[in-house]
C-alpha cells in the first residue's frame, strides 16, 4: 500500500467550534497548510477539533506543528483537541511525549496498547 504524501482538510464550523478533518499525510511538506487552517480558526471560535480518523502518516514536523497549535491554542484562551487518532499515530503522540496534551488517557500517564 503507497503512503499519503498530500493532506486534505475538510473544515466544518459552528458558531463556537470548529472540527478539522485531516486526510492523508501529516508531514514537513504539509503542516503548513494545517497550521494555516488552525491558526485561522482560532482567531473565529473558541475551541478547534482536530479529527484524525483518516490520517494514515504524521512525522516529526506534524508532531511539532501539533505542539504549536497546542501552544497558541492555550495562549489565546482557546481549546485545541484531536479525536479518533490510529494506533500508529497515537504512538508518535506517545512516543515523542505529547499524548498526554490532546487525550485524558495521556494526562493520567496510562499506558495504551
Amino acid at each position: 500500500m503507497a503512503v499519503p504524501s498530500e493532506l486534505t482538510l475538510e473544515i466544518e464550523e459552528t458558531t463556537d467550534t470548529a472540527v478539522v478533518r485531516c486526510r492523508g499525510a501529516l508531514t514537513l511538506a504539509t503542516a503548513g497548510q494545517l497550521r494555516h487552517e488552525v491558526k485561522r480558526l482560532l482567531l473565529q471560535v473558541r475551541g478547534v477539533t482536530v479529527d484524525f480518523a483518516d490520517l494514515a502518516l504524521i512525522d516529526s514536523m506534524g508532531l511539532g506543528t501539533m505542539a504549536g497549535l497546542y501552544v497558541s491554542a492555550r495562549n489565546a484562551g482557546r481549546s485545541l483537541s484531536v479525536l479518533n487518532m490510529g494506533t500508529r499515530v497515537r504512538e508518535m503522540f506517545s512516543v515523542a511525549r505529547l499524548l498526554s496534551l490532546f487525550e485524558p488517557a495521556g494526562e493520567a500517564n496510562l499506558r495504551i496498547p
